[in-house]
């Protein structure tokens, strides 16, 4: 397990140093937080990063081929992902809790590496809150770091004055979130690995091997089967109108990318994803649990319901869940409960519209969509599972096929000839 050095000032001020093992970073934090201190930096002793190194060589990025400047560039202006927001977070929430006042926190945060987060978004907000705006509304400024979703909860903890429990909520979803999208890239991982190596060996097979063989064909004095005749056929497009590839493969994209953007398209394409066989399963699971997860944290940290509803939506990706969010809170505003138009809308499932309405009644519906969350993950993790388990032999028999009809194709025509000559 990697090693992380950290140096963390205790609530009294006393400094002391030492060494954890944990998984990554973020837990290293974690668990300073929980000891009582307060961690001023935290960094992988030479074992430990090592290990990042190996971990992090796994998801190579093009990035690291870049100049170090362009790196920066390209850094500043993409949207930080979610373990990144998450870290930031971490990290504010433990400055405010030691006690810093808000403004020497955020240049406390100049000086912490937050990857994804460049160091003058904290500067930035910390000179809009010295000249006295809050800090939602300095965060409000920066959309491509902070989303309506995070500006929102920042405000309802001001207005709270519970911001570092705030802080840590949000910190707690986006690192929930992170690891789900970690365990569905690497459920994909071996089956697009397949897919890629497989169209690789056909695409050699049909340019480099086949033309040899339609040369020992050519000599035979027999009719070829069907089968080799396509092989033939497919060969000579191979070879012939290879440079079409690029084009081809290009319009479709753009095609695809056309009809995806477009209202009905994008819509056809969610809807297909829900209904197909077993990935639509995860895929539904899924967008249920980011939905209460979403819409319980919004609620649990006294955002309005109209509000929670209203940036729920577009936090969502799917438009039919889209949809239905809008009718939720078009019902809600003329007086109806949440539980209604969830049951009319025939999208969700039955048990969470049960559990909202128990949670109505209860008057605690962010804990229902909090246990519904925690149970659609659990979910997921095991329809993952399951998905991975199918897609493996399901590829192994699409190749078998594959590969089967090009052996087919190859050695009819020699048993042909041979069957000819006795």
């Amino acid at each position: 397990m990697p090693q992380f050095s950290y140096k963390a000032r205790k609530r009294t001020g006393e400094m002391v140093e030492g060494i954890l093992e944990v998984p990554d970073r973020s837990a290293a934090l974690m668990q300073i937080q929980r000891s009582g201190l307060f961690p001023l930096a935290v960094e992988a002793t030479k074992a430990g990063a090592a290990t990042e190194t190996k971990r992090a060589a796994k998801g190579v990025s093009l990035m690291l081929f870049l100049p170090p400047t362009l790196q920066a560039q390209l850094s500043q202006k993409r949207k930080p992902k979610l373990q990144e927001l998450a870290t930031f977070t971490t990290q504010l929430a433990n400055l405010l809790n030691s006690g810093m006042p808000l403004t020497t926190a955020l240049t406390s945060m100049t000086h912490l590496q937050t990857k994804g987060i460049p160091s003058n978004v904290s500067l930035e907000l910390k000179q809009e809150v010295t000249e006295g705006r809050g800090l939602s509304d300095a965060m409000a400024r920066q959309p491509r770091i902070f989303s309506d979703l995070y500006v929102n909860m920042v405000k309802a903890g001001e207005s709270s004055g519970s911001l570092v429990q705030v802080l840590r909520r949000m910190a707690t979803h986006f690192q929930q979130f992170a690891d789900i999208q970690a365990k569905f890239k690497s459920a994909m991982i071996y089956p697009v690995m397949v897919i890629c190596v497989g169209i690789l060996l056909v695409i050699f097979f049909m340019t480099f091997m086949m033309p040899k063989f339609i040369d020992i064909f050519n000599g035979f004095n027999v009719e070829l089967p069907l089968p080799t005749r396509l092989l033939i056929g497919a060969s000579h497009i191979f070879t012939r109108w290879w440079w079409l590839a690029v084009p081809v493969a290009l319009a479709i994209v753009v095609l695809f990318k056309r009809f995806q953007t477009s209202a009905a398209g994008g819509r056809k394409l969610d809807e297909w994803r829900m209904k197909a066989p077993v990935f639509g399963n995860v895929v539904k699971i899924n967008l249920f649990g980011q939905f209460a997860r979403t819409l319980g944290t919004l609620l649990q940290n006294g955002v309005p319901v109209l509000t929670a509803l209203k940036i729920t939506e577009q936090v969502m990706s799917n438009m039919l869940i889209k949809e239905a969010i809008i009718k939720t809170r078009e019902a809600v505003t003329d007086g109806k409960t949440l539980a209604q138009p969830l049951a009319q809308s025939k999208l969700f499932p039955q048990l969470m519209v049960d559990l909202v309405r128990i949670g109505e009644e209860t008057g605690d519906v962010p804990g229902a969509l909090n246990n519904l969350a925690d149970t659609y993950e659990n979910e997921l993790q095991i329809a993952l599972r399951v998905m991975s388990d199918l897609i493996g032999p399901l590829l192994i028999i699409v190749m078998a096929i594959v590969v089967g009809f090009l052996l087919l194709s190859i050695f009819l025509p020699l048993f042909k000839l041979i069957a000819s000559i006795h």
